[in-house]
């Protein structure tokens, strides 16, 4: 297929990029500056240039291909405090590949979480302003759009990984001198290695069918306190831990400590055939490839 990415030079979306076009697919990926054409090239795939700003440009580039896989987000905007902006603006380009989609049956691939029927977790998704994309793209398939959804888990770890979970609780234990979970650290983060998650993408642009939901963890949910005892090991500090009411003071700027959610797997391996081959995230911990930066 010609397939149209955006993000491709992410830290996914490079991943995503030579796993389809290793498969025989042509791939184009959206760039907004010269390093991100570079690194776009470099992974053997042509180069669109424009950004999240360009409706126009993104519906023609949508309309010219077979597929389209939405990687990017504004992270910039949201890092600097305005998530709804960000989102807002992934909601327009949802919209705008839909409208360049309708009734091709042509596929897009989008990332998020469809509604579940479960009220206490719907409402959880619904708390994230970026939930709207993720619902726009979801309805597309009523618009005759082969319209398919990947749940990314929060932790996504590969030599990719330069600002994900894992890099902020490996910071702020160098910072404190402690590898902190808070109080019995039994909360749960799903996990997956950068490279299972691109070969899901390119099951998913080859088998989906039309409305799916996927779960691209490879490990449904870590305790948080197995993680932190690797990375002090690691570091060479003590793993302990952190009373709840001390954790917004411990680790600040790191909201997500207390996060506890797990992504079961079983209906997407079985739809897809995925078998997921790379280390998991406790193994990729113990190489120590995380913490040779210092």
């Amino acid at each position: 297929m010609r397939v149209f990415v955006t993000g491709a030079s992410g830290h996914i979306g490079s991943a995503v990029v030579p796993e389809l076009i290793q498969a025989g697919h042509e791939v184009t990926g959206l760039a907004r500056s010269d390093a991100a054409a570079a690194a776009v090239k470099a992974l053997g795939a042509e180069v669109r240039r424009g950004d999240l700003g360009d409706l126009d440009g993104l519906r023609e580039a949508a309309a010219a291909a077979d597929a389209v896989i939405h990687l990017a987000f504004d992270h910039a905007t949201a890092f600097a405090g305005d998530f709804p902006a960000a989102a807002a603006t992934d909601l327009a380009v949802v919209q705008a590949f839909g409208d360049a989609l309708a009734g091709t049956g042509k596929t897009l691939i989008g990332i998020g979480v469809k509604p579940t029927g479960d009220e206490r977790r719907d409402a959880v998704i619904n708390a994230n302003p970026r939930s709207a994309g993720s619902r726009a793209v979801a309805r597309l398939a009523e618009r005759g759009v082969r319209a398919i959804l990947v749940a990314i888990p929060p932790v996504t770890h590969s030599a990719r990984d330069q600002a994900g979970f894992i890099p902020m609780l490996i910071k702020i234990a160098r910072y404190t001198g402690v590898s902190g979970y808070v109080d019995e650290g039994a909360n749960r983060w799903p996990a997956g290695h950068t490279l299972d998650v691109a070969a899901l993408y390119r099951l998913a642009l080859e088998r989906a069918p039309a409305g799916a939901q996927l779960v691209a963890a490879a490990e449904e949910g870590i305790p948080v306190r197995e993680i932190a005892e690797v990375i002090g090991r690691q570091l060479g500090i003590p793993a302990a831990s952190v009373p709840a009411g001390q954790a917004a003071d411990h680790f600040k700027g790191f909201p997500f400590i207390t996060m506890d959610i797990t992504m079961p797997n079983a209906d997407t391996r079985r739809l897809l055939g995925w078998e997921p081959t790379h280390p998991g995230l406790i193994a990729d911990l113990e190489n120590g490839r995380y913490f040779q930066a210092g």
